[in-house]
């Protein structure tokens, strides 16, 4: 069992607290991607795991066994790196088997697991290429590959898909998925792409500035964000926040604009309590032109900014109570910078968090 506990965990570089005091347990053949900023200590805590961080405090159990004072290589973890590590003179063949080779592997057990990574990973036909001789896509897979032939109780991926372009990350995140449901092994995963982490995680965990902000299923971090930090991190465009006031059974924005509270957080709010009212750009829409027009709901008239122009959708660029906000707009219709239009708030996806605290009016 490849199960990894994080137990109060601490790194300090001298007074310099970088992780602080955090808690996690990953499960057996569970996908963990650790999300945030940069600095907010995700590669500093995949680093203590995989044995390259001494741990300044607290304790990390893989497969229930305790191992602050082991070695990397002790570990039974294998990590893809954001640089490939790749040896540049080792053909693909070499490079795949060399770990093996150095710990003592048979000549024929090697040929056999370098076969299966490759056919696994469809690196049969570049077996004979030297690393120059390879795309960055291919060489990320040869990096896999080299992971995958140690059998490791878990997999660590250090922002392993920073380096390439656009359509070939979108490429890599399928086959990073498909390994996973092929080798059925624990992947803990760091990104600072919410896109990544929505698209591979069966979990998500949410860190800010040492901490874990908040842990859950991709759809529960989005439609359920505990904080204000993790509303406008996760989720693309980010939530609009509008600052507001609790009065009489709505939100009071700043021009005097009344929203009416959602039902369901109604018990969570008091008159005169300051709030941020969160609606994400796809709650946002034109009369008509939204995803979903059932439900509470409320209208206001808005001019429109700017809009770009995504296909079968656009966004859109307007103001509310003296705020830049985004909005979605959609089907295929033509929208002009100055035009004045009737938008429709979602309320049954609406959020309030407590203005003093950033924290969810649920859990505030």
């Amino acid at each position: 069992m490849a199960d990894i506990t994080l137990e109060k965990v601490v790194k300090r570089y001298g007074a310099l607290g970088v992780v602080h005091g955090i808690d996690l347990a990953i499960a057996h053949e569970e996908f963990v991607v650790l999300v945030g900023p940069s600095g907010c200590g995700k590669s500093t805590t995949l680093r203590m795991i995989a044995g390259l961080e001494d741990i300044t405090d607290g304790l990390v159990r893989i497969g229930g066994v305790v191992v602050n004072d082991l070695p990397p290589r002790k570990r039974n973890i294998s990590m893809v790196f954001q640089n490939y590590a790749l040896y540049p003179h080792m053909n693909v063949r070499d490079n795949l088997g060399f770990g093996l080779k150095i710990a003592g592997q048979s000549p024929d057990e090697i040929a056999k697991r370098v076969a299966e990574a490759a056919d696994i990973l469809g690196l049969a036909p570049l077996l004979d290429r030297t690393p120059a001789e390879l795309s960055g896509g291919q060489r990320q897979r040869v990096a896999m590959g080299r992971a995958i032939v140690r059998n490791p109780d878990a997999f660590l991926f250090d922002e392993p898909l920073s380096n390439l372009d656009a359509k070939l990350r979108g490429q890599m995140r399928a086959e990073i998925k498909k390994l996973h449901q092929k080798v059925k092994t624990t992947v803990v995963y760091v990104t600072h792409d919410q896109v990544e982490a929505m698209t591979l995680a069966d979990r998500i965990v949410v860190m800010k500035d040492g901490h874990i902000e908040q842990v859950g299923t991709p759809m529960e971090v989005f439609n359920h964000p505990v904080t204000t930090f993790v509303a406008t991190f996760i989720g693309s465009p980010p939530m609009n926040l509008l600052p507001g006031t609790i009065e009489g059974g709505a939100v009071r924005l700043a021009d005097g604009t009344g929203v009416p509270v959602p039902d369901r957080l109604k018990e969570f709010v008091r008159d005169g309590m300051a709030v941020q009212l969160g609606i994400r750009p796809d709650d946002i829409s034109p009369v008509g032109h939204g995803l979903s027009q059932d439900g509470p709901g409320a209208e206001v008239q808005l001019t429109v900014d700017l809009a770009e122009p995504l296909g079968m959708e656009s966004l859109i660029y307007t103001r509310l109570a003296g705020q830049e906000v985004q909005a979605k707009l959609y089907g295929p219709r033509i929208v002009a910078p100055g035009e004045l239009l009737t938008f429709r708030l979602a309320l049954d996806r609406a959020h309030l968090f407590d203005a003093a605290t950033g924290k969810s009016v649920r859990v505030a």
